[in-house]
């Protein structure tokens, strides 16, 4: 009797928490860019650590480079994370976000020797990680559009 009460209390306090499909997207996305953010703080830590040091650099014609280049990475992925699991500035946040997303598919075209092994179908394990980012764009405009839609599809929890 006891297991049970046991196993049903994080149920009750999951439905007092009002726990939506939508609630439930928000916090994952904001759990892997917090999690990515912070290992890129970490020399060695991040897998996309020389990628994307490489892939700033081109983008601002070697205006930012290297570790600056790389924390100021971790920043902005930390802060997007700390915004959509805290539910303030979620609407900036995934607007952001967007435009962050559309700048990891970058080295598409300006690194495809490390994307593909046989482009465009081939891909590679950093080409694979670029490409999973489709998922979460689709996931943050599906939140994204959810906010203009009011509190009853987001669930009442949701700070705009």
């Amino acid at each position: 009797m006891s297991l049970v009460r046991s196993v049903s209390v994080p149920v009750v306090r999951l439905r007092k928490l009002r726990m939506t499909p939508l609630l439930y997207l928000r916090l994952s996305i904001g759990l892997c860019f917090l999690w990515f953010g912070a290992l890129k703080f970490v020399p060695g830590l991040s897998p996309a650590e020389l990628l994307a040091e490489r892939t700033i650099a081109a983008l601002t014609l070697g205006l930012v480079s290297g570790k600056v280049a790389l924390t100021l990475l971790a920043l902005l992925e930390v802060g997007l994370g700390l915004a959509l699991m805290t539910g303030f500035g979620v609407r900036l946040a995934l607007c952001v976000l967007l435009g962050h997303m559309v700048c990891t598919l970058s080295p598409i075209l300006i690194f495809p020797h490390e994307v593909f092994t046989h482009v465009p179908y081939g891909l590679t394990l950093v080409g694979q990680y670029i490409i999973k980012n489709f998922v979460i764009m689709s996931g943050a405009w599906i939140v994204l559009k959810s906010l203009s839609e009011g509190p009853a599809v987001q669930g009442a929890d949701s700070r705009r």
